[in-house]
């Protein structure tokens, strides 16, 4: 299976929608997102914390290859349904930017493939 992105950002909407398909079971998929040591090999960062449940909180930091933090981003997960949903707040530390509310929807597609 060809690997699928899209991508729909609509004039005049302060929302971006990405979906994807892997060719991995959703259970995997949703691992990917909730299991530290997984976050951290895709992601290439460091997760500092991972409450995994509602109301729960989380923080990842990146480092240059000097070993100095260039990027710390942190949450809290309003929503949070195994192998189904994650609602969570991303917040970058340290810049003008204001947090954004990301919806994580893990959808089935085969045995062995699923959407986000």
């Amino acid at each position: 299976m060809e690997l699928k992105t899209k991508i729909n950002a609509e004039d005049g909407k302060q929302e971006i929608v990405i979906t994807r398909e892997f060719d991995l079971p959703l259970e995997l998929l949703f691992k990917a997102y909730v299991e530290p040591e997984i976050v951290e090999q895709w992601m290439g960062t460091k997760v500092l914390k991972l409450e995994n449940k509602k109301h729960g909180s989380w923080q990842f930091e990146t480092s240059n290859q000097q070993g100095i933090v260039v990027f710390r981003a942190n949450g809290v997960i309003h929503d949070f349904v195994p192998n189904q949903r994650i609602t969570r707040t991303f917040e970058m530390e340290n810049t003008p930017f204001p947090a954004q509310l990301e919806f994580l929807e893990f959808e089935p597609l085969t045995e062995g493939t699923s959407k986000l």
